[in-house]
């Protein structure tokens, strides 16, 4: 694997892992009844998903021009982190929606 493709990879995996951080510190934030706070972490982790979004995209572009690409064991393995994220996020913002009715439910019942 050329030092380009692995920059691209480790890109990837960072910002992967940044953006699962920030969907995780949002579904802890709803759970403290902190909706306006998860918000804002959800916002960092589609912003971190983006940017590893973009840089595969540069990789896509490229193959699609013509340059050969090798595909390596740890370009998949940055693709399956990417991936995971992306589908971590949105089974968290479907619980985050879920606290947030709980929460309604809460308030009622010790009105």
């Amino acid at each position: 694997m050329n030092e380009e493709l692995e920059i691209v990879v480790f890109n990837i995996v960072g910002f992967a892992g940044e953006a699962r951080t920030h969907a995780y510190k949002a579904l802890e934030l709803s759970e403290e009844n902190k909706f306006e706070e998860a918000a804002e972490s959800l916002k960092k982790c589609n912003e971190a998903i983006l940017k590893a979004h973009n840089v595969q995209t540069d990789l896509i572009q490229k193959e699609a021009a013509g340059e050969k690409i090798a595909v390596s064991m740890l370009f998949v393995h940055a693709q399956d982190h990417l991936m995971t994220v992306i589908a971590e996020r949105e089974l968290i913002k479907k619980m985050i929606k879920q606290n947030k009715r709980i929460s309604l439910l809460e308030e009622k019942i010790n009105k």
